[in-house]
């Protein structure tokens, strides 16, 4: 193994119940004086929204609330953003909500005073230096789930509906100037959205400390997260006022994100077809393609699972290991097959021809193609480990 690498690491968190009372504060630190408030529909009307409207209001910043977004957001979405944040001269963005909100947040402020297409600045190789660093507004990020970690992170996954499918815009520069963790704005979170988000910290962890390159800082992470959502997400799932547990699941999804700047796997690049084409939950489809890639990787992930297991305070074996995912996902209610979650076997042959493309492919342990995609697909319709 070559032990050379670039690292790069998450910028000023503000963790803790009670911090979204430092909203205004951490506008002004970012350097906006008339932000655009982007969430989502759900959200747009809770009380939540109505205090950070009141924060900003207080602190004589005037803000505009954007909530046109789907729950995989896609590319209307962002451009409807555009026109609003060009029109109101409005000079930076807070994304608040969850992962949707914080994407499509963090790429309405990417593309806020850029001149080419949104899918020039797709994922792929250096196509970010295609942008203008000039043109990006400032972000704060306040999220309101703890799974995808968007509030740490350097992209946004946009769905395009001409080809659906999901594509990752890149930019160092869509990092949040500073970002907001507080765990009680999840208090109360229903008990699937708990479930799903959570299992997405999951497998963030997970695929981050399976890939294939050298990245011990996030190995680390990645392990020290995965322990938390060991200890907590049942916590959380059947007591939604649990506020400990909320804490330590949002550092674990935070913790996630910036673990996998190493690598994320064939978990995501199966999952994005279907979130694109059935617009399913993300950490949900997540949790039910997790086992079967389990099993998929074994030969070549073995025994780093038996260490992980031994951390976690498990019997030092993959099969102990596996066990364990099985038993949370059935305890949170996560369906174990694609069929029980509602995705039929009508697209595979597309699906399949899909996720080898997606970005998060060249992560894997053990490289796939198509026909692995289609034997994993299968397996997971069949619930075949």
């Amino acid at each position: 193994m070559q032990l050379t690498a670039n690292w790069s690491y998450p910028t000023s968190v503000r963790f803790g119940a009670g911090r979204i009372a430092e909203l205004a504060e951490a506008a002004k630190t970012a350097g906006m004086t008339r932000p655009l408030l982007v969430t989502d529909p759900r959200l747009a009307v809770m009380p939540m929204m109505q205090q950070a409207d009141d924060l900003l209001a207080a602190a004589k910043i005037p803000a505009r609330v954007f909530f046109d977004i789907k729950p995989n957001p896609i590319a209307s979405n962002v451009e409807a953003g555009i026109k609003v944040l060009r029109e109101g001269k409005h000079d930076g963005v807070i994304a608040f909500g969850g992962g949707s909100a914080l994407d499509c947040g963090k790429v309405i402020a990417f593309m806020a005073g850029q001149t080419r297409p949104m899918w020039d600045f797709e994922d792929v190789g250096d196509w970010w230096t295609r942008a203008d660093p000039k043109g990006i507004a400032p972000i704060v990020a306040v999220p309101t789930t703890a799974g995808t970690g968007s509030e740490v992170g350097r992209a946004g996954v946009i769905t395009d509906e001409t080809t659906h499918t999901k594509k990752v815009i890149f930019h160092p520069l869509m990092m949040p100037k500073v970002t907001i963790c507080d765990p009680a704005l999840t208090v109360g979170m229903p008990p699937i959205i708990t479930a799903g988000t959570g299992m997405d910290a999951l497998a963030h962890c997970l695929e981050a400390y399976c890939g294939p390159f050298y990245h011990p800082l996030a190995d680390g992470i990645a392990v020290e997260g995965m322990r938390l959502v060991k200890e907590n997400l049942g916590f959380a799932y059947t007591d939604g006022n649990n506020l400990t547990a909320r804490a330590h699941m949002m550092s674990a999804a935070a913790m996630g994100a910036t673990a996998f700047q190493k690598a994320l796997g064939a978990i995501h690049a199966l999952s994005h077809p279907v979130g694109a084409l059935y617009d399913t939950h993300h950490g949900l489809t997540n949790a039910v393609f997790m086992p079967y890639v389990l099993m998929f990787n074994r030969p070549a992930i073995e025994p780093r699972i038996e260490r992980l297991a031994a951390y976690l305070g498990l019997q030092p074996r993959f099969d102990t290991f596996l066990d364990w995912i099985l038993k949370l996902r059935g305890d949170i209610g996560v369906p174990h097959t694609l069929k029980a979650f509602g995705v039929d076997d009508t697209k595979f042959d597309i699906m399949s021809e899909m996720a080898p493309k997606d970005p998060t492919a060249g992560g894997n342990p053990i490289p796939i193609d198509a026909a692995a995609c289609r034997e994993l697909y299968e397996k997971a319709y069949a619930g075949q480990l």
